[in-house]
């Protein structure tokens, strides 16, 4: 188990969400300063100010900053929904219901838990950034449906190997019992020999012992037709099994491929390219007045 409770995957899958929401958050604190330097850089150009005009720039600049903020959380929001409806579906899959608790979200501890989480992995992650820049790369949103179908092929392939050991241990049984014919007839020949008034007596004991080496080599050779059956299943499954494993991959490809197209045409991304237009043209007005 990792720091959080968890395995090593899911940890891997937590680390990456939290990177997103740094990111996500660092551009929302610069959109709110960008707010006030405009602020700054529109308004603040002389030296006294009446309180009516002062409280028009404060009016102003939380209407912008509140809309800015308030776009940011339902953003967030609905980004959270997402990443539920993935392990959902994902859960669904494998006919499994997931349970939340929303208390545990307010939850002091956990909280600070989490928070110390994030500072140790950002720490050791700009560590290793400055040793070996290596670029990230999203990890499959299926892995888990990839590992069951890893362990059923496993599973598969032990099954196999069991029914194996048992047909050879069947195989050394019936080639011992074919000896032990082989010597009780040598015996039965040489008291033959010997006592001729027996002869009865010795082919009724050699008829016994044909039927029951009869009734052995049945039994040897019906185990052997359902080992063969069971074996010739278990390899048609295990070729279904890889089938579908190479499907999944070829369906991990696709969605990764998809979000990162849907990344580039999210709101938040569009907004910030509008906000940043919109400023470039107030900052190159504002220069052409300053040098009028």
């Amino acid at each position: 188990q990792a720091e959080l409770g968890v395995n090593e995957h899911h940890q891997s899958e937590v680390v990456s969400y939290m990177r997103f929401a740094r990111f996500k958050r660092g551009m929302c604190l610069k959109t709110v300063d960008s707010c006030f330097q405009d602020l700054k850089d529109s308004r603040l150009v002389e030296e006294t100010f009446t309180v009516d005009e002062v409280i028009d720039m404060l009016d102003g600049l939380q209407s912008v900053v509140h809309s800015e903020v308030e776009s940011e959380l339902i953003n967030t929001t609905y980004t959270n929904v997402l990443l539920l409806r993935q392990l959902f579906s994902q859960a669904e899959k494998w006919y499994l219901k997931l349970q939340t608790d929303v208390s545990d979200l307010e939850n002091r501890e956990l909280l600070d838990q989490v928070a110390e989480f994030e500072k140790s992995e950002y720490t050791s992650s700009n560590k290793k950034s400055t040793a070996d820049p290596i670029k990230p790369k999203l990890a499959p949103l299926n892995e888990g449906g990839s590992e069951l179908l890893n362990k059923t092929v496993a599973y598969l392939q032990e099954e196999n190997e069991k029914l194996k050991t048992r047909l050879r241990t069947i195989e050394t049984q019936a080639t011992a019992v074919l000896d032990e014919k082989s010597k009780l007839e040598k015996s039965l020949r040489d008291l033959q020999m010997i006592q001729g008034d027996q002869t009865n007596n010795a082919n009724q004991d050699i008829t016994e012992l044909e039927n029951k080496v009869a009734a052995l080599k049945s039994q040897f050779e019906k185990t052997l037709n359902d080992t063969t059956a069971n074996q010739k299943f278990l390899e048609e499954d295990l070729v279904t099994t890889k089938h579908n494993l190479l499907k999944v991959q070829d369906q991990l490809s696709t969605a990764e491929k998809e979000l990162e197209k849907k990344f580039q045409q999210t709101a938040a991304y569009r907004n910030m390219k509008e906000i940043l237009t919109k400023k470039n043209e107030q900052i190159k007005d504002l220069r052409r007045r300053l040098s009028k």
